[in-house]
């Protein structure tokens, strides 16, 4: 896969101009590879007034052990000491994939749990997942089945959950929450995601897309393991919703894609 040529003159910088969010919904620019004045880092992922969750997971009730770093959802949001607050995240995916950082974890930490609800919290999708034995980055990306898909201008809430211990015991765990709305794939954006092909997350990224953004970079990375461009952009990107400590951490995991 070729990434020079078109890259450096999508990557160079993103203007300053950002598209505004009306109801919700972020509304394409018209020229994504024109405007390149500012770098990913300076995009703006904004809250669109959304219900807000949990970006950065403690433990649920005392049976877990202290880690070193919180279990986190790569999602918008904001963080303090104390808590740290998850954004409405974009996608056009009918079926997008959720990224969650892990930390290193007790070998007996390895019984997981994704959830996807919808905004009454009615359960959509739930599955079990063993975690990687090593910390990093993970993805749980929906089956391709049409009771999965999410429909456009619906918002879903999806949870993640380490279990502590003893799987039977499911009232002790760490847990992160965050939303996803899917919004409709439009001709102008489809023309940009063409013309920025293969590396659609700039499109997606200047479009305040977020979950596909992150998407398309990560499964880059992962094919592509060798390229600095990539490498600095996944550092862009992450710094652009304030989780760039994380840019540095493997992606060691990749569930649902077999289904």
């Amino acid at each position: 896969m070729k990434l020079a040529g078109v890259i450096p003159v999508i990557l160079l910088c993103f203007a300053s101009y950002y598209p505004q969010v009306v109801a919700q919904v972020a509304h394409p620019v018209k020229n994504p590879i024109a405007n390149t004045q500012k770098r990913l880092e300076k995009l703006n992922f904004p809250r669109n007034g959304a219900p807000t969750g949990r970006r950065q997971g403690g433990a649920r009730r005392n049976g877990c052990p202290n880690v070193n770093q919180s279990v986190t959802a790569l999602v918008p949001g904001e963080g303090t000491v104390n808590e740290s607050t998850s954004f409405l995240a974009l996608t056009v995916s009918e079926y997008p994939t959720f990224w969650v950082y892990l930390p290193d974890f007790p070998t007996n930490l390895r019984s997981g749990e994704f959830i996807l609800q919808d905004e009454k919290g009615k359960n959509i999708y739930k599955t079990p997942l063993t975690l990687p034995e090593k910390s990093g980055v993970i993805g749980i990306s929906l089956p391709q089945n049409p009771q999965y898909a999410l429909q456009t201008n619906n918002k879903y809430q999806w949870y993640f959950k380490v279990y502590c211990g003893n799987p039977e015991n499911t009232s002790d765990y760490y847990y992160v929450k965050a939303w996803v709305q899917k919004v409709a794939l439009t001709p102008n954006l489809q023309s940009q995601l063409k013309a920025a092909k293969p590396e659609e997350y700039t499109a997606y990224a200047v479009n305040q897309i977020w979950q596909d953004a992150v998407t398309n970079l990560a499964d880059m990375r992962r094919t592509n393991s060798g390229s600095s461009v990539l490498a600095q952009d996944w550092i862009g990107l992450l710094k652009a919703v304030g989780l760039e400590e994380f840019a540095a951490a493997p992606i060691v995991g990749r569930y649902g894609l077999e289904r």
